[in-house]
């Protein structure tokens, strides 16, 4: 099946599978780099909306114009070399999908972009040799990284082609070789969130007082030296020290946060509903998206930035 697969991300044939937040930017990725593009949504204004976001978001808005937008799936999938299904993290949906698809585009390569589920469970119902993840992280056309997840039934050539083309796409494939929920990137993301919690549920600091620590503190590092390559740096022998001296002291919760679940309950869900941990008056959000884009704009233009 690989044989059949095209060399270059400009002859492959992409199909992504719902217009949203993540969807319409990864399309927009491919198209960006010469692929024929199809998004696919059940909700036609959400297609439009997709397109013209897109438009804004690549440096060549042209690149969008070639873009087929499709609302019936057998049409958007049926020549497609690469499936990408960005949908919400329901997995019945997903499951559903991965079914379809796996009959209507029996040659193509099958991708989901969880961000936690296992990717065994999304395909159960196609087939997996077919089927392995891209995760995508928000805003995908800003930031390098993408996770390439294979299953225990995975063809690992889909997956040596999958990272072949992403690359060529200007992306930073990374190979996630165990199906494990959260992956690599969530699982160093979330055990940050829990200790964080943690630390403001027990009184130690407020909410604010978190952010401005990493990042003012640790924060300003990561983009040029990850946690393992810092361990060397400092020493072992240093690391091990603390560890066994601090570990005990961390938290071991296996729930989520009592504060967390009290600020849901509640209805503070956070900048959508105008307070969650913190407050998020009119605008706020506004200016948060933009300082974020702007960062990631800032790093990408950095020849000096590391990628790998």
């Amino acid at each position: 099946m690989v044989n059949t697969l095209p060399d270059m991300v400009e002859d492959t044939r992409v199909a992504v599978i719902g217009a949203g937040l993540m969807g319409h930017s990864i399309a927009g990725v491919f198209a960006g780099a010469g692929s024929q593009v199809s998004l696919f949504d059940t909700h036609e204004p959400a297609l439009r909306q997709g397109l013209a976001d897109m438009r804004r978001q690549l440096l060549d808005p042209e690149a969008a114009d070639g873009v087929r937008i499709c609302s019936e799936l057998p049409a958007a999938v049926a020549a497609a070399h690469l499936v990408i299904e960005a949908v919400p993290e329901r997995l019945e949906l997903k499951q559903r999908i991965f079914a379809e698809v796996s009959d209507l585009a029996p040659e193509a390569v099958m991708a989901t972009n969880t961000s936690v589920l296992k990717i065994a469970e999304v395909g159960r119902r196609a087939d997996r040799r077919r089927v392995l993840g891209t995760h995508w992280f928000n805003p995908p056309h800003l930031v390098p990284l993408v996770e390439v997840v294979e299953s225990d039934a995975t063809d690992p050539a889909c997956v040596a082609w999958v990272m072949g083309v992403l690359r060529q796409a200007g992306k930073l494939p990374v190979h996630v070789r165990r199906d494990i929920p959260g992956f690599l990137g969530n699982r160093l993301q979330h055990a940050m969130w829990r200790e964080a919690l943690h630390l403001v549920e027990t009184g130690a600091c407020d909410a604010e007082t978190i952010d401005l620590v990493v990042r003012n503190g640790f924060g300003l590092r990561l983009p040029a030296m990850g946690p393992i390559e810092n361990a060397d740096y400092v020493g072992l022998d240093l690391v091990l020290a603390v560890h066994e001296y601090l570990f005990p002291h961390l938290s071991r919760d296996e729930e989520p946060s009592r504060l967390l679940r009290e600020a849901v309950d509640a209805g503070r869900l956070g900048a959508k509903t105008g307070a969650g941990l913190l407050t998020w008056p009119p605008g706020r959000q506004d200016e948060a998206r933009k300082r974020l884009d702007a960062q990631l704009t800032a790093e990408n233009d950095n020849p000096a930035a590391p990628r790998d």
